[in-house]
């Protein structure tokens, strides 16, 4: 079964030097219909202007993904992490016991375009971490590429959760048949191009819930950029 969630549905929100779509809801936007999917709970497709971002704030017991699909985000947290994200690099910050952190488009004259992503986590209370690795290497293959998982095999950063995430920045057209289990969830995020899920065409912001398959045939345009959760 697919529930395709079209990219001019989602939410909005122009706060001037940030634009932000919401996948799911998300401060002021709130549907409840889209509350998440399987612990998937947020998906931001956030534009942040030149010399701008995130004043410092707080999370906590939240698995939160940066994916920057082009500029740079400075990211600064209480653990002392100081560190800048590109593109074909994939940060992961486990909130747990509490974390405060700001991002900031390390760019003063381009707009920073990135994903936020945030996982409910498999065990709250934990101690706060971070990691960050660039998969730049691995894209150039056009495949999918296993960014972060709960066990960290095959080089992927781990995240507190029985989850696998893949990416792929395509330089050609591709096809990948994902194999899974009837009871997990799969989630697929279009960033560019185009993409085809058991049939089902996908473009630039579109999402994809898929359930209650063994499998996922997944085709991909050439220059197509997107994620894919294996959720719980």
């Amino acid at each position: 079964m697919i529930t395709v969630r079209k990219s001019a549905d989602r939410g909005n929100a122009e706060h001037g030097w940030l634009k932000s779509r919401h996948t799911f809801s998300f401060a002021d936007y709130y549907d409840p219909r889209f509350m998440g999917f399987s612990n998937l709970r947020v998906i931001n497709e956030d534009r942040i202007a030149g010399a701008t971002g995130f004043d410092t704030h707080g999370h906590r017991d939240m698995e939160i993904i940066s994916y920057v699909i082009e500029g740079e985000l400075k990211h600064q947290d209480s653990m002392g992490t100081n560190t800048v994200i590109k593109p074909g690099e994939v940060q992961r910050m486990s909130a747990g016991t509490g974390v405060r952190h700001s991002e900031y488009n390390n760019l003063s004259d381009k707009e920073t375009h990135f994903l936020q992503i945030w996982i409910t986590p498999e065990k709250t209370g934990i101690t706060p971490s971070y990691g960050q690795k660039s998969f730049a290497n691995d894209f150039s293959c056009s495949d999918m590429i296993l960014v972060a998982s709960r066990d960290g095999r095959n080089g992927s950063i781990t995240i507190n959760q029985d989850v696998d995430m893949y990416a792929v920045k395509a330089q050609d057209i591709g096809e990948k048949k994902l194999k899974t289990y009837p009871h997990r969830h799969i989630w697929v995020q279009v960033i560019k191009g185009d993409v085809t899920a058991d049939g089902t065409a996908l473009q630039a912001g579109d999402g994809a819930a898929i359930q209650e398959v063994e499998s996922v045939k997944l085709q991909w345009s050439k220059d197509a950029e997107f994620i894919v959760f294996d959720l719980p």
